[in-house]
């Protein structure tokens, strides 16, 4: 069996876990993409993350409500890092609140597939994605009211905040999963984050 190649840290992308099962897979489709990837608890501090010099934060989903007594939350200093960021699902809802949004919230919480609408082409994140396109979503707590400074980036006809974005401070969220199969164009959505956004350089020994 051959021995896996050492991962070089040089180009990094940091995973933060907050329990859902897909955490590892996002990692995995990173180091798919050639780049190096990290994942650590929500519980990681900004100055540890500093310490990794990643390129790019991933927020990932998780089975928690961000308005309850035991929402995971992050360190805020995350976001002043000066690193792009991509909220993904619950990780999306935690962006959104933390700058001013609000989040409506639905015991009931499903996964489907979806047919979403990018809005104007979309930023650079839906660089080379059809406009209209299947993805595997988490259908349950919405974005009500949209956070300062981001706009709505792509809209389903169940999920009307499919997508958001603050260019400016190169945050991203999505509600959907693109580490997912069932999600069209998804490992183009990771390579826009990872090479586009957060100019990343491919790094074959990162694979595994």
């Amino acid at each position: 069996m051959l021995e896996k190649p050492e991962l070089n840290n040089k180009e990094m992308i940091v995973v933060l876990g907050f329990g859902d099962q897909s955490n590892p897979l996002i990692k995995q489709r990173i180091q798919e993409l050639g780049v190096s990837s990290k994942l650590y608890p929500h519980t990681v501090t900004a100055e540890e993350i500093r310490k990794s010099n990643p390129k790019g934060i991933i927020l990932s989903g998780g089975p928690n409500h961000v308005d309850s007594d035991n929402a995971l939350i992050v360190d805020k200093e995350i976001f002043n890092l000066g690193i792009p960021v991509l909220g993904i699902c619950y990780g999306m809802q935690l962006m959104a609140i933390r700058f001013g949004g609000r989040v409506q919230r639905k015991e009931e919480r499903t996964y489907e597939q979806a047919a979403i609408q990018i809005k104007g082409g979309g930023p650079e994140l839906f660089k080379g994605i059809p406009e209209k396109l299947n993805v595997w979503m988490s259908l349950g707590d919405t974005i009500e009211e949209m956070p300062a400074g981001f706009v709505v980036d792509a809209e389903s006809e169940k999920a009307p905040v499919a997508a958001i974005s603050n260019t400016d401070s190169k945050f991203y969220g999505i509600q959907f999963h693109p580490e997912a199969e069932q999600t069209e164009y998804g490992t183009q959505l990771l390579k826009n984050f990872v090479f586009g956004l957060c100019h990343c350089t491919e790094d074959m020994n990162a694979a595994k």
